[in-house]
């Protein structure tokens, strides 16, 4: 089935999607703020693949994103291609089970990770399998393509405002907003390992040792770097606040966040206010309307607490704001599947980049900005409108921010 038969090609209405290609330390890059022109583009190179294919992603839907993703590894692995695909059980759940049968019929290794029989499996591990989630998002194509990012393999094509959500029965808050790279280059072979080392994991074969997270020559390398982390929170060595702690620490200018999830603990949240308080202007971009409300209740009852201490917040319009990436002075950035939440800093897999590059910067904070420019900027009045019922079930959610 050719492309153009699964899945609507984009409208010209979506060029701001494909955001900018930049070229840093000897690997092109390419950002993408939507989904659908990502899809197409993973689809073409899957379908040019030689040698291998393999993806990882949180959600893989049964839509016409996920349905031309699907043909594509069908037709890799029939040809004798190495395809291997890793969903997360709990993400992908809605997804029929036909779908992944009919992967592995036709070839592909198809991996479901912590699937609910591996917990009962894992007896004493039960809550700890159930509970850590693989959150990852990653492609990678022979010796040469990869992508990370926070983009699942979901169609959110067509949809740009409310009203396109409604004609098309979906939420209000659909027509996602996020942020995903593709990379050509040599350094591809980082991103390949990371999937090689958890894939191993996951079958109980031989482990690939895990580098060391090289966080001092991060923050002394010139302007044309990347180091990607791969991050396993329940090593306290590989949480993602020990890339991020000193990415704010240097920060001298400005902090730019835009989350979908933003609810931080300890070493983050302290390192935002003493940034605040040496100048640094630190801005929250998150969206309107979260698709898990009780993480939108806990950080509404946050927002007081950030505005009496100068921060920023936007919460932005009509769609589902679903970045999770930060600026850093115009030269740092971060990329990748990583929430400010305690779910992503201290329980699910996550993966990310740290590019030190002005180009990427620049584009990263255009996405931003167009956020900002489709946002509502809180402040203590709009709080004060809140129903004394609302107030209750924010503290409430709250009180749970720890489990969200």
């Amino acid at each position: 089935m050719a492309l153009a038969d699964s899945m609507p090609l984009p409208e010209e209405s979506d060029a701001c999607a494909v955001t900018a290609t930049a070229v840093v330390a000897e690997q092109e890059l390419t950002i993408y703020a939507e989904s659908p022109q990502l899809i197409l583009s993973m689809v073409n190179d899957i379908r040019a693949a030689e040698r291998r294919v393999w993806m990882e992603t949180y959600i893989f839907a049964n839509d016409d994103a996920g349905r031309a993703v699907a043909d594509a590894l069908a037709e890799r692995a029939a040809a004798g291609v190495d395809v291997r695909l890793m969903v997360d059980a709990f993400g992908s759940f809605g997804t029929p089970s036909s779908v992944f049968n009919r992967l592995r019929t036709a070839g592909v290794k198809v991996h479901i990770f912590h699937a609910f029989w591996d917990a009962v499996l894992g007896q004493l591990r039960f809550l700890r399998v159930l509970n850590q989630r693989n959150h990852r998002k990653l492609l990678v194509v022979d010796d040469r393509i990869a992508y990370f990012g926070g983009m699942n393999v979901v169609d959110q094509s067509g949809i740009h405002s409310k009203a396109d959500a409604k004609q098309l029965h979906l939420p209000s808050s659909a027509g996602w907003r996020d942020v995903h790279v593709r990379l050509e280059g040599r350094r591809q072979a980082e991103v390949a390992q990371a999937f090689e080392r958890l894939w191993r994991r996951a079958h109980h074969e031989p482990r690939i040792a895990e580098p060391r997270w090289p966080i001092q020559q991060m923050l002394k390398a010139p302007p044309d770097s990347i180091f990607f982390f791969d991050s396993r929170p329940a090593s306290r060595f590989r949480r993602p606040q020990r890339i991020l702690v000193p990415l704010i620490q240097a920060a001298k200018r400005e902090v730019i966040l835009c989350v979908a999830y933003f609810l931080p603990i300890g070493r983050i949240l302290r390192e935002l206010l003493r940034a605040r308080k040496r100048g640094v202007r630190v801005q929250v971009i998150i969206p309107g309307q979260s698709d898990v409300k009780l993480v939108q209740w806990a950080t509404r009852h946050f927002y007081e607490f950030l505005l009496k201490r100068g921060i920023r917040v936007y919460e932005r319009r009509d769609r589902m704001l679903h970045s999770k990436a930060m600026v850093v002075d115009g030269n740092w950035s971060v990329i990748g599947s990583c929430n400010l939440d305690a779910r992503s800093l201290r329980t699910n897999l996550e993966f990310f980049a740290v590019i030190h590059s002005p180009d990427v910067a620049k584009a990263l904070k255009q996405i931003c900005q167009e956020e900002i420019r489709n946002s509502v900027r809180v402040t203590s009045e709009h709080l004060k409108r809140r129903s004394r019922w609302q107030r209750l079930v924010d503290r409430t959610a709250w009180a749970f921010r720890r489990w969200l």
